[in-house]
């Protein structure tokens, strides 16, 4: 027979954990059932590099990172933004500092010491915690789960679903959702890559080079253009300023690099006709125009046959970026696709299937690295979690 939790929350990433935060904040009961045998999993991955909680900038200037999501999102993000974030944070006693481009980072760097916090405030508020509990899809009201002790069925009074996209999938969002919800009347849009690297089919040479990051360079793409770091990859380009642009170049947008931003054209034109003497061009384009190594590879990569004077000027201002386009959707940082707005009512419930809620990564919603993504995940959980709440209260 089925059993009926209060309240169920499916996924227990940073959306589904804030959900039953907020639920158990009401002192409502709350069970988390989590596919992986630990939580987070995704979470900690991205705490390896320095956990990135969010960005302090104007929240203005925040909320246009979500372009087109930033209207219905707004709401939520005011509620929570980057301001109430590190708060939350600091009230786990994580001590936080700020990069010099806005991005909040505890001091730990790592994710781990967060989230055990965590785990001990939620499970004080009596949020019960199902590892292995694979959620495999709708039977008639019920949600049916594969579990270390067999099959069951569960009807909740109020679900909140925060299963994530569909990267990374051997860390739990592997999108498997998708059918289950358009089978009940919910739409869902595609999964695309969003912040994901660049595949390229390198020539031999530039293997030296692979692990180099490359600087001082300006990147464009259709409309867009970012100055940043990236780095040269065996499989590619990968890093901040590549992420930057996925939306553009997964649209078809070329991609160009301009080599030395802080440089017109016509200065460098005449660094260039400076005599070399003996120096071969590498040597006179290293010393001329400070070209370091990995930059130099670029050029030579995707330029040659490089031409001479102005031209040579113009191809470094607006260097042709050959590649094979994103790399795969399992690979990406985040995805773009997912339930629309237009699926959910005000509350993030699902206008087919009253009383249950989407959070996080599972709706169709895309920001770029820096924090965006993380806050936004977290935001979107409160959310639905408050709405449970109300519900359940009545």
């Amino acid at each position: 027979m089925p059993e009926r939790p209060a309240a169920l929350i499916v996924g227990a990433g940073p959306a589904g954990l804030m959900a039953a935060e907020e639920l158990a904040r009401a002192g409502l009961p709350a069970t988390v059932a989590e596919a992986k045998p630990s939580v987070a999993r995704k979470l900690l991955m991205a705490g390896k590099s320095g956990l990135n909680l969010t960005k302090s900038e104007d929240p203005a200037a925040f909320r246009a990172a979500f372009t087109e999501a930033a209207p219905w999102l707004a709401p939520m993000l005011d509620a929570f933004g980057p301001e109430e974030v590190q708060a939350w944070a600091r009230g786990l006693r994580q001590e936080l500092f700020t990069g010099s481009t806005g991005r909040v980072f505890p001091t730990a760097m790592k994710a781990s010491p967060l989230l055990r916090a965590w785990l001990a405030r939620l499970a004080e508020g009596g949020v019960t915690l199902r590892t292995r509990w694979r959620w495999t899809g709708f039977d008639s009201d019920a949600l049916r789960f594969d579990t270390p002790g067999g099959p069951r069925l569960l009807t909740p009074e109020v679900t909140i679903l925060a299963l994530g996209g569909a990267s990374w999938p051997r860390l739990g969002s592997d999108g498997a959702w998708a059918p289950w919800l358009a089978a009940q009347g919910v739409p869902v849009s595609p999964f695309r890559p969003a912040n994901a690297g660049l595949a390229v089919d390198w020539s031999p040479h530039i293997a030296r080079q692979f692990g180099s990051p490359v600087k001082g360079t300006r990147l464009t793409a259709g409309d867009t253009a970012t100055r940043g770091e990236y780095v040269l990859s065996e499989r590619g380009l990968e890093g901040g300023a590549i992420y930057a642009l996925t939306r553009a170049l997964r649209d078809g947008a070329p991609l160009t690099a301009d080599l030395a931003p802080d440089l017109s054209a016509d200065a460098l034109a005449a660094r260039l006709a400076r005599p070399r003497g003996k120096a071969s061009l590498t040597n006179h384009l290293r010393k001329s125009l400070r070209l370091d190594p990995a930059r130099l590879a670029l050029l030579m990569e995707f330029g040659r046959p490089l031409p001479e004077g102005p031209a040579l000027a113009a191809r470094i201002k607006a260097l042709p970026i050959r590649h094979a386009g994103l790399r795969p959707l399992a690979e990406a940082i985040s995805t773009a696709g997912g339930v629309p707005h237009a699926a959910l009512d005000d509350d993030l419930m699902l206008r087919a299937r009253p009383g249950t809620y989407a959070a996080g990564e599972m709706l169709d919603w895309e920001a770029p690295t820096g924090g965006y993504l993380l806050t936004a995940c977290l935001a979107t959980g409160r959310w639905a979690g408050r709405a449970a709440a109300r519900r359940l209260q009545g």
